[in-house]
């Protein structure tokens, strides 16, 4: 994610009906962290974020029902432990939505296709805000309970490991923004003329139920109807779109595996243009019409030679679809890396953002973080290929940025804390995961050459590809490629507390 009127800035902490604290998202390369330096203690610091999370502040209440209990409602993460949730697997969301502009309200169908990893006699989906009106599980009546975030389906037959299963929610209301402490929202945000989804990192449970943590990916089929002269973008590719009376539908389907994170819907008045990269993925970009963007075609009409560029520096792109959706949402000042259609405010909407979240297709949402802990290596990479970006087209080189950032002084908010080791949910988004995540890649490439780590940098993409990683994950993976331990940049430059020397 970036944003912020030069590249980036969304960082602070906020509620979500009491329910989580401190939800941040995704900010620039140059942009401020709003936390302080966590309390560490050197090898047991190290070693608790390496081996897990404290249990007891992440296990929630099993929901209690007559003749069973419901699997544990979050999935553990150590920053927002009511997000998610286990005992099943989501391998496929079909979500039908129909929409009023006017009125703001929101009908939908969600029909969730998944597997059952433990015996389950009840389960627990996320969904803030609106109003379930019936649910089944495989075509008969469940019994429902909602608390909070927290939508509690009881089917009439216990679901036994392994077993797949289909649930359909219907649920209706107008959906919640979720407000950051200095004004910023993420969720369904209405605007002028439409709607925008902003998902991360809890924003998508405002507009449809699910498993919302990035460590359950899915594939997606989204169909929405809207007035007549309006258009609904989406991830992937679009299906079918038609018109009936003054109602039109659009049906957007996204077949890789995607965190619901980066799921999206744009509603508005766009001037779509198309087209096909050298490699011949079909490009889908949306402008909104009410915006005023200088050089907007100049930046759109370099889209597939930023994609090409990128296949070259990170390996094949991993999706079947590409391309960006420029708002006119003036109190989002942040874009976003949305799958396969990143979306960028018409206020930031220049080539180093382009390139940002387009990096964030491998970084991000091929290669997912297994939880928000990880957050670094999506933030991480995608700020160095702004790096790299400038350096292959005449500009500063990746060492010239790095110099320019160490020569920061040492309390300096880019030294607040480790990038692998934010102190907070308000920090994931901090400077620090930033460009110190930046420079740990290129202290990366310092050690094993250029040409060891463009071919590094491409197989952890392919080896990961459309999975998750940890940071575990990729320092494993990095001292084997190196044929060597890193722990000189791991200590000083991934957990290290202050500048490094």
């Amino acid at each position: 994610m970036i944003g912020g009127v030069k590249t980036s800035g969304r960082l602070a902490a906020f509620a979500v009906a009491g329910l989580l604290a401190a939800l941040p998202a995704c900010s620039e390369s140059d942009g401020r962290g709003s936390g302080g330096a966590g309390v560490r203690t050197g090898a047991d610091g190290r070693a608790s974020a390496r081996t897990g999370v404290d249990t007891a502040r992440t296990a929630a209440p099993r929901t209690e029902f007559r003749g069973g209990h419901a699997a544990a409602s979050g999935a553990g993460d150590p920053y927002f432990p009511g997000l998610g949730n286990v005992g099943y697997d989501v391998t496929h969301y079909a979500l039908t939505l129909a929409y009023d502009p006017g009125s703001g309200r929101l009908e939908g169908t969600a029909e969730i296709t998944a597997k059952a990893t433990a015996d389950l006699s009840a389960f627990n989906l996320d969904l803030l805000g609106m109003e379930v009106l019936s649910a089944t599980v495989d075509g008969r009546k469940a019994r429902v309970r909602q608390d909070g975030q927290e939508l509690t389906l009881q089917p009439r037959e216990h679901l036994r490991k392994g077993a797949a299963f289909r649930s359909v929610v219907r649920y209706a209301g107008t959906p919640q923004s979720i407000t950051h402490d200095n004004g910023w929202r993420e969720g369904w945000l209405k605007t002028d003329n439409g709607a925008v989804a902003f998902g991360e990192p809890t924003g998508s449970m405002s507009w449809f139920p699910g498993n919302h943590h990035p460590s359950d990916k899915a594939s997606y089929d989204i169909t929405v109807t809207v007035p007549k002269g309006l258009q609904a973008i989406s991830n992937g590719r679009l299906r079918a779109r038609h018109i009936s009376g003054d109602r039109a539908t659009f049906h957007w389907h996204q077949a890789e595996p995607m965190a619901s994170y980066v799921a999206t819907v744009a509603i508005g008045s766009y001037d779509i243009t198309t087209s096909r990269t050298r490699s011949g993925v079909p490009v889908v970009s949306a402008m909104d019409t009410t915006a005023s963007v200088d050089e907007a075609g100049e930046v759109l009409s370099r889209f597939p030679e930023i994609m090409e560029w990128a296949e070259g520096r990170f390996g094949p792109y991993p999706f079947s679809a590409a391309g960006v959706i420029v708002d006119q949402a003036a109190d989002v000042p942040y874009a976003l890396e949305t799958q396969t259609r990143p979306t960028i405010p018409a206020a930031i909407f220049h080539t180093t953002n382009v390139v940002h979240e387009l990096a964030h297709q491998w970084f991000g949402n091929s290669v997912t973080p297994r939880t928000w802990r990880d957050m670094w290596l999506n933030e991480g990479f995608a700020t160095y290929a702004e790096w790299l970006w400038t350096e292959d087209h005449g500009g500063a080189s990746a060492q010239e940025h790095f110099d320019r950032n160490h020569a920061k002084a040492a309390d300096d908010d880019e030294w607040d804390f480790p990038p692998a080791e934010p102190p907070s949910a308000s920090d994931i988004s901090g400077q620090p995961v930033y460009v110190r995540g930046a420079m740990v890649i290129h202290r990366i490439r310092q050690t094993v050459g250029d040409k060891a780590f463009r071919t590094l940098v491409r197989g952890w993409t392919l080896s990961h590809r459309h999975g998750h990683a940890s940071t575990d994950d990729f320092t494993a993976y990095a001292e084997a490629k190196a044929g060597r331990d890193l722990d000189s940049i791991w200590d000083s430059w991934l957990y290290g507390d202050g500048k490094p020397a």
